[in-house]
């Protein structure tokens, strides 16, 4: 019997996914890559946007033609807030909503009909799935969030906040870390308001983890900037926790953001950047911008375009503004003309390309630890190409010689320069890829 699990969307739908590969292998259900080796498929569902649910429903459509004959679970948001439509698609076995996620394994084996372990089950976590991204793992520590920004759905999809308790998270990342990843993502709806529920917070879930765990990196996912306290930045003097952030500000209008029911203005947004900065000078900040919300004037957007170039983004994610029936934002007056959407969702991008060719330069001649990703690829001149990531979470490329294997290790390599597809370019010292491979000097040059 095999599962194959897939997703649309957030990261906190694969973590899901990484749950579910792990609660299916303990009863005996393995996972499987291959669509067509599969007896049971769960899609997990995003509806962040009117576009997102479009591309579900084709999903759900597409992988029914594809494995016609497995059983087909659907979930996540866009099943939750359109459960008749989506039980209307052909091919769809059972609608699992996000408030019963945590009893879709159960589900879905009342749904096989599935009763017995078989003879020989795989190790918990030794699954195809997990395997595809062995390095790095992400941790859902929450659910759901207490906030209604206008243009978000999710939040009425996700439900009320339910965090998970900080022994079941050290936990988990400790039996990962017997697994050999390296590096763990903590994500949820509102990582921010983890604890909210019981009394705690992401500081006390920080630093339980840096005291009571040993995997060697610890990241964030998307945080909410107005729910970090002052002291939060002084937990990453501790090298494990990875200096970077994704802090969504979604316009730098100040006017846009109070419609839009953001709890943070862009000077308080800018002072928390340069908190974090005089903890770790190379703190690297990325975020979220959404133009042509409705009412954005000319004004408003150029605000935009100015946070982009004054908090030195290394990255930013640019979103066209979607009317999504169900929010607040749909009913607002002064909708924006897409024309107008598509010009300005242009120049933010090249904006936020701007700042972020900045901050790789800068970052030429510096020597990071690197954790090497994925198995190589063998170039046309015989070299292996691997990718990479610095702790401040920039990509990172570098061709080796011979049949060198960096896969899943942390190397000091020295950055070199910038690629033209914007990635920095890394050396390894000879020495050390002959400590690491044993192999002789003549293979290295």
């Amino acid at each position: 019997m095999k599962v194959y699990l897939t997703s649309l969307g957030c990261r906190l739908n694969e973590a899901e996914l990484q749950t579910w590969s792990h609660d299916f292998m303990e009863s005996g259900i393995a996972t499987t890559n291959e669509l067509s080796d599969a007896n049971l498929i769960v899609i997990n569902t995003c509806a962040v946007t009117g576009e997102a649910a479009r591309k579900s429903r084709q999903a759900i459509r597409r992988i029914h033609r594809q494995n016609a004959k497995a059983k087909l679970i659907v979930t996540g948001c866009y099943a939750s807030l359109e459960k008749q439509e989506a039980e209307s698609i052909l091919g769809v076995d059972l609608i699992v909503s996000n408030q019963d996620k945590k009893r879709l394994p159960e589900r879905a084996k009342e749904l096989l009909e599935w009763k017995s372990m078989p003879f020989a089950a795989t190790e918990p976590y030794d699954s195809s799935l997990f395997s595809r991204t062995r390095e790095r793992a992400f941790i859902k520590v929450q659910d759901g969030c207490r906030y209604r920004c206008t243009y978000c759905i999710v939040t009425i999809a996700r439900g009320d906040e339910q965090s998970r308790s900080i022994d079941e998270i050290v936990n988990e990342i400790a039996q990962l870390g017997k697994n050999g990843v390296q590096e763990v993502v903590i994500t949820g709806v509102h990582v921010g308001g983890y604890g909210s529920d019981f009394g705690s917070s992401l500081y006390d879930l920080t630093l339980a983890l840096l005291r009571r765990t040993t995997i060697p990196r610890i990241r964030f996912a998307s945080v909410e900037p107005w729910d970090l306290p002052n002291n939060f930045f002084a937990l990453f003097e501790d090298k494990r926790l990875m200096p970077h952030m994704h802090l969504p500000i979604q316009s730098g209008s100040d006017k846009i953001l109070k419609k839009m029911s953001r709890r943070c203005k862009t000077f308080t947004f800018l002072e928390l950047l340069k908190r974090a900065r005089r903890v770790i000078p190379e703190f690297n900040i990325t975020s979220d911008i959404i133009v042509g919300f409705p009412t954005e004037t000319e004004e408003d957007f150029q605000d935009s375009l100015s946070i982009v170039e004054q908090a030195e983004f290394g990255h930013v994610h640019t979103f066209s503004y979607s009317k999504r029936e169900g929010t607040k934002a749909a009913g607002l007056a002064g909708q924006i003309d897409e024309s107008i959407k598509k010009q300005r969702s242009k120049k933010l991008h090249a904006q936020a390309l701007k700042a972020k060719v900045n901050v790789l330069n800068k970052m030429i001649g510096k020597t990071e630890l690197i954790l090497w990703e994925g198995q190589g690829k063998r170039l046309s001149n015989g070299k292996l190409r691997f990718f990479g990531y610095t702790p401040n979470y920039h990509k990172v490329q570098i061709d080796i010689n011979g049949s060198i294997k960096l896969t899943n290790k942390i190397i000091s390599s020295k950055l070199i320069s910038v690629s033209d597809n914007n990635c920095l370019v890394a050396e390894i010292r000879s020495e050390i890829l002959l400590k690491l491979n044993n192999l002789n000097i003549q293979e290295l040059c």
